[in-house]
C-alpha cells in the first residue's frame, strides 16, 4: 500500500466515522424512558406517566419500556386487570416485559403469562443496557 492510499484510507474513515457521529447527534433528543418494577399494580400510573411524557416531548418521544421483576410475576397470570392494561400499553406504544430469572425463580412458564407481554432473560441487566443506551430510567 502506498502512502497516497493510506492517506485516502484514513480520510475516508475520518469522514465515515464523522458522519456517524453526526448521524448519531441527531436522536441525541430523542427521550427515551424504562422503568423496573416490583410490582404490577404501578402499570397504570405508568402508563398514565408514559401518556404525560409522550405529549410533553411531543417529536423528541422515542421509546417507552417497563420491565417487572421479582415475586410480582406471579400476579401475572390469570390476571384480566393486568391483560386490560398490558392491551392498554399496546395502544400508547408502551413495551411491558417480565424477567426471565424471576419467571424461573417463582416456576412461572412464559406461556402461561399474556402473549402481548415479552419476557427478557435478565430484567435488571436488561434496563442496564437500556441505560447504557441513554435512557432515563426510573425503579419503583
Amino acid at each position: 500500500m502506498t502512502h497516497s492510499t493510506k492517506y485516502i484510507t484514513i480520510l475516508l474513515f475520518l469522514i465515515l466515522g464523522t458522519s456517524q457521529i453526526k448521524a448519531q447527534d441527531l436522536h441525541a433528543d430523542q427521550h427515551n424512558y424504562v422503568v423496573l418494577s416490583k410490582n404490577i399494580k404501578q402499570l397504570k400510573p405508568i402508563l398514565m406517566t408514559a401518556a404525560s411524557l409522550a405529549e410533553e416531548d411531543g417529536d423528541n418521544h422515542g421509546e417507552f419500556k417497563v420491565i417487572f421483576c421479582g415475586k410480582t410475576v406471579s400476579d401475572m397470570k390469570n390476571n384480566p386487570d393486568f391483560s386490560k392494561l398490558l392491551k392498554q400499553a399496546k395502544l400508547q406504544h408502551v413495551k411491558v416485559s417480565a424477567c426471565g430469572l424471576s419467571l424461573n425463580k417463582f416456576s412461572i412458564s412464559p406461556d402461561d403469562l399474556p402473549e402481548i407481554l415479552e419476557v427478557v432473560d435478565n430484567g435488571i441487566l436488561y434496563g442496564f443496557q437500556l441505560k447504557k443506551k441513554g435512557f432515563i430510567s426510573l425503579t419503583i
